[in-house]
């Protein structure tokens, strides 16, 4: 790139051999040929692949001038990829969008158009979600609108990562170096225009949802505690009720006893254990969710680590230094 880039694509990717190579196709076919095109970058970040991703991507960098490929030393996770890809992309606008192709490139041309009207964020709003069970769209759907009534931001409902994002957008996601990260909540923190472009979500071309049942809770719990002190409340409101239900239980238990009624009994002394130490662990739980966080975060670690960055001149360099060492031996 003879000039500095005004657009940069960002694609985390981890397994994903099968849907690299038409993924910079379909971005790279896209922004070359817009009307007044732009100069602009396409980044893929290597989160680790243990398949080709890593081989596709190199192969594709002599075909694709705009293309370069962030490759991290292990696996650090989506959100960290991603990260990982704002960080380095120069672009005045950065688009994030998965490598799966589930976001179709296409809508790119819509968003660089609301960009151009004055919008600092423009994300995509899914409108269906083909090819995923109905279990995971309802718990998708279940998710966005609880993290809305628990969060003290307005974080739009059934909206991923697939979005543009302004210099300025992205410059507050970079001074933002918080572990646990929910990229699509900390746009929706970082304030400023924001619309939502609606679009119907394809199916996978290749491979599998990285995204088991497990690393779903666990992506949702970071979302909630990013961005809300309700849990830690909901803790104290629980164990102030509990407490209360306790007292007036010991009350009628001592007027039963003035009776001469009450019959001691293994199963209510049994009972009231399990559940005050039930409420006990579970408000123990929520707090080391919290305190486990700031243990992280204290820790200061980086968020990623970049084994290196290719790109087209790399590339012509290695070549180069190839074919020399080739003469001389």
């Amino acid at each position: 790139m003879t000039r500095a880039p005004t657009i940069s694509v960002v694609c985390p990717a981890f397994n994903e051999e099968g849907n690299i190579r038409e993924v910079v196709q379909r971005v790279d076919r896209i922004l070359s040929t817009r009307a007044g095109a732009l100069p602009y970058e396409i980044i893929i970040v290597n989160d680790g692949s243990t398949d080709a991703t890593l081989a596709v991507a190199r192969d594709l960098i002599g075909r694709y001038p705009a293309l370069r490929v962030v490759n991290l030393s292990r696996n650090f996770g989506h959100q960290l990829a991603a990260t990982a890809g704002i960080d380095v992309a120069r672009g005045d606008a950065v688009i994030l969008m998965d490598s799966d192709l589930q976001d179709p490139p296409e809508l790119i041309d819509a968003f660089l158009d609301r960009w151009q009207q004055g919008y600092d964020v423009v994300y995509a709003v899914r409108r269906s979600r083909k090819g995923e069970s109905s279990f995971k769209v309802a718990t998708a759907r279940w998710f966005y609108r609880l993290v809305q009534r628990l969060t003290s931001i307005t974080i739009p409902l059934d909206t991923g990562d697939f979005r543009l994002m302004s210099r300025r957008v992205a410059d507050v996601l970079r001074e933002s170096r918080e572990r646990h990260r929910f990229l699509r909540g900390l746009a929706s923190w970082a304030g400023f225009n924001q619309i939502g472009v609606p679009y119907d979500r394809d199916p996978r071309r290749s491979g599998e949802s990285k995204y088991s049942l497990s690393k779903m809770l666990r992506f949702a719990l970071d979302g909630i505690t990013s961005f809300s002190e309700i849990p830690l409340r909901f803790a104290t409101y629980f164990g102030f009720f509990v407490s209360c239900f306790a007292f007036v239980y010991a009350i009628v238990i001592l007027a039963l006893k003035f009776a001469h009624q009450n019959t001691p009994g293994y199963t209510s002394t049994m009972v009231a254990i399990l559940f005050l130490g039930g409420v006990q662990l579970i408000t123990i739980g929520i707090l080391g969710e919290y305190v486990g966080r700031i243990y992280d975060q204290t820790k200061q670690r980086p968020l990623y680590v970049i084994d290196n960055v290719e790109d087209a001149s790399t590339a012509a360099f290695a070549e180069v230094r190839k074919r020399s060492e080739n003469g001389r031996a």
